[in-house]
């Protein structure tokens, strides 16, 4: 098993990387694929929509056939395939169609290892084993910044993404020999995602969900770089260096949060105050969008810090699942949590389409402050939750 959850943490290292190296690449995509920056929101939002719209039959496939056949076949051809596309592309079109097969191949990842811990470890360290794999994941964060930028500086985006379709294949490879499935549930109790749709515990958790990763997916994984360009004039190598500290950040943030809520004997106060302060974060950025950059990497650094609750609000919701629904239970809050990521990627890119020609500046005000008054609503609603401890 430990060997299993190794491999999944590299899948998932590659899972977020491909969530968030787009932002590096801005200016060469422009240059070789006329792709603009409204064409890689959109590109980045299929992206998480695609993975949002997997996890449905990602969950009934964790539940019926386990998570080593799930994760390696999806990986295989989605993550294989859509990066040797990527590595091909000539037009925008072709970097959607490319996102979206990625989308599809890094989708099974996370909640393969989410369902193996929930499966066969104590309920009770399940919010600090998927803070961990989070956190060690999200090296992929870290690679996607600076290193990408020097990667592309050295052998071209092309043979950066070339390389890495053949890292996905081996990767899926080694979840095929090393991910071993956790033994079936006896009695062939049988259940739906709509048994888990009729709690009313879930109806204010999911709006914390939907909202909670979706500001600082879209800072990192997009705007980040786009904004410092724009309105600070930074290339592409002192973006990269931005988008690291904003991974390091993130990477902290998530393992800070881990062990919270058994520190603290609470989950509902962890991830309620993280939030509104990320919301506070993201107001104060708008009130200084072009005063000093360093202010600014330093707001959008904590904002990645505070972000970092996901795996908390995944251990508070699957507190109610049943045994036989955990899989469906851990791939429709992640269905929320991505699906809110990239429907935000889309909202956002419209936002830029329709005000950047009158004013960059004013068109990141508008992104930025329609993030923050998204996660302030998310988290206002969060306030009915129940508690829950293991």
């Amino acid at each position: 098993m430990q060997a299993g959850l190794i491999v999944l943490c590299l899948a998932y290292v590659l899972s977020q990387f491909f969530r968030a190296f787009l932002a590096v690449l801005t200016s060469v995509l422009a240059r070789d694929t006329g792709a603009a920056a409204d064409d890689l929101a959109a590109a980045s939002g299929l992206w998480f929509l695609t993975f949002a719209a997997m996890q449905l039959p990602v969950g009934w496939a964790l539940d019926r056939i386990g998570p080593r056949r799930t994760a390696a076949s999806l990986l295989f051809l989605g993550g294989g395939g859509g990066a040797a596309l990527f590595a091909l592309a000539s037009s925008p079109f072709h970097i959607k169609i490319a996102m979206l097969l990625i989308g599809v191949g890094c989708s099974p990842v996370l909640m393969a290892s989410y369902y193996i811990f929930a499966r066969e470890y104590p309920p009770a360290r399940f919010a600090i084993l998927a803070a961990l794999m989070l956190g060690v994941g999200s090296i992929g964060n870290l690679v996607a910044s600076y290193p990408m930028a020097l990667a592309v500086e050295l052998i071209g985006w092309r043979g950066s993404l070339a390389g890495l379709s053949a890292i996905s294949v081996a990767v899926a490879a080694g979840i095929y020999v090393l991910v071993r499935d956790p033994a079936a549930i006896s009695g062939g109790v049988k259940g739906s995602v709509l048994e888990l749709l009729k709690l009313p515990v879930m109806w204010a958790i999911l709006p914390m969900m939907l909202v909670n990763y979706a500001p600082a997916a879209a800072l990192r994984g997009l705007w980040i770089g786009p904004y410092l360009s724009d309105v600070f004039g930074l290339g592409t190598v002192q973006v990269g260096q931005a988008t690291l500290v904003m991974g390091v950040a993130m990477i902290a943030g998530t393992l800070s949060y881990g062990p919270m809520d058994r520190l603290l004997n609470t989950r509902k106060w962890v991830v309620f105050c993280g939030n509104f302060g990320a919301a506070m974060a993201l107001g104060l950025l708008v009130a200084v969008i072009d005063t000093n950059v360093v202010l600014s990497v330093a707001l959008i650094a904590l904002i990645g810090f505070l972000g970092g609750s996901f795996p908390v609000i995944i251990a508070h919701g699957r507190s109610f699942f049943p045994p036989h629904l955990v899989g469906r239970g851990v791939t429709l809050m992640n269905l929320f949590g991505i699906g809110g990521a990239g429907l935000a990627q889309f909202a956002s890119g419209r936002i830029h389409e329709q005000m950047a020609p009158d004013s960059a500046t004013q068109a990141y005000v508008a992104i930025f402050g329609f993030f923050g008054l998204m996660l302030l609503v998310g988290t206002l609603a969060y306030l009915f939750s129940r508690d829950s401890m293991d």
